[in-house]
């Protein structure tokens, strides 16, 4: 009986499928409406995917950010250089020879133009210490130098070069009270430094008449085991007032709003476009039952079951969107995957400057949601057609 069944499917599906041809212009419709909704939602979700990587990325469970107390982030933050030194002496951090591996830091605004639009841009520059380049191990620089300590020099991010115009090695540019010169290119595995411009954090705080003031601290531990004593250290230290977090932590909840924005946005514009592939689907194989009429009927007659007909129209449903899919998802990769652009980090509300990465879960979700949509928009047709009265449809022309 189970033989004979799926004997009954086999038929009936290689029918329809060898079909198809005679239905090209709709069932091209179908592919083209899954294939444009697996487009559109796997680039909006690899936009979620670039900035979360470019906010995570590199950051290290070994080293600490702090801020002061009920800072959310370090525009908001704000830290004196007593306090700087006394956190740069705390048990835990790791000594070099240059003494702590601990950078003191500054963050202020520039305004550099889009190389692609030419508007005015709010890009961060950043005050370090020495130690910076020892903090950001995976930092190293790729066209130029370092900055000299004392000097008004800058490094750029390959991100921020990439997409900002003056930043190449060699350009002179003014901000605050200073004319800088860029002498370095830097990469940092495409992480959130790569978005940033570096200078001698002595040299930006009179350009910028910010004093003895910094905004954070990071501070690289002997290991990530070391930070419970450190935070303690600090925490209840009566000089002090801050909050201590894991950079990877610290990041991590960074991204969270940004990319859960943008991934409810991809959610939505999902349905939406999906629903009228879904439409496409159903128009397509309720044309494919209604020409078959007779044919089915017939199958029907000669004793074949109602469920190997169901079957057979919904794997022609599947089959059709499963081609959209990955025609979708091949074109969302080739067409997005590493495209370098830039967004609004709300967080520090500079420009952010990330990769879209279409990943391979990416691409399984964006076939798994075809697929999806081939069974909604075949489903009806198949029960339509497994309900079609024998009798009644052998009379039809």
């Amino acid at each position: 009986m189970a033989s004979n069944w799926f004997s009954q499917v086999a038929a009936v599906t290689s029918v329809n499928l060898r079909t198809i041809p005679q239905r090209r212009g709709s069932s091209l419709a179908t592919i083209i409406g899954v294939a444009g909704v697996v487009i559109v939602s796997i680039a909006v979700f690899s936009i979620a995917e670039g900035v979360r990587h470019a906010l995570t990325a590199g950051a290290a469970s070994d080293t600490a950010v702090v801020l002061r107390s009920g800072s959310d982030s370090e525009m908001m933050s704000g830290l004196q250089r007593d306090a700087t030194r006394i956190i740069a002496e705390a048990p835990g951090v790791r000594r070099a020879a240059g003494g702590p591996v601990s950078s003191a830091e500054l963050y202020v605004i520039v305004d550099l133009p889009k190389r692609s639009t030419g508007t005015d841009a709010n890009v961060p520059l950043r005050g370090v210490q020495p130690a910076a380049f020892e903090v950001r191990d995976k930092l190293r620089i790729v066209e130029g130098r370092k900055f000299e300590p004392g000097r008004n020099e800058i490094v750029a991010g390959r991100g921020a070069a990439s997409q900002f115009a003056g930043l190449d090695v060699g350009n002179h540019l003014r901000w605050g009270e200073n004319e800088w010169t860029v002498v370095g290119i830097f990469e940092a595995g495409g992480g959130l430094p790569e978005s940033e411009i570096w200078c001698d954090v002595g040299v930006l705080q009179p350009a910028y008449r910010r004093g003895s003031n910094f905004q954070s601290v990071y501070a690289k531990l002997d290991s990530p085991e070391a930070f419970p004593a450190f935070k303690d250290a600090l925490t209840v230290d009566p000089r002090l007032d801050v909050k201590v977090v894991r950079e990877d932590e610290y990041y991590a909840d960074q991204s969270r709003a940004l990319t859960g924005l943008i991934r409810i946005i991809g959610v939505f514009i999902t349905v939406v476009m999906g629903a009228g592939a879904v439409f496409a689907a159903l128009n397509t194989m309720y044309a494919a039952v209604a020409a078959r009429t007779r044919e089915i009927a017939t199958l029907r007659a000669l004793g074949f079951r109602a469920g190997p007909v169901v079957v057979s129209v919904l794997a022609e449903s599947l089959l059709l969107a499963l081609v959209g899919g990955v025609i979708g998802a091949a074109v969302a990769f080739f067409a997005f995957d590493g495209f370098q652009t830039s967004t609004l980090n709300w967080s520090t509300f500079s420009q952010l400057s990330f990769a879209f990465a279409v990943t391979p879960p990416l691409i399984a979700l964006g076939i798994v949601c075809s697929l999806l949509m081939g069974l909604i928009g075949g489903l009806f047709p198949a029960i339509r057609a497994a309900r079609l009265p024998v009798a009644t449809a052998l009379r039809e022309l």
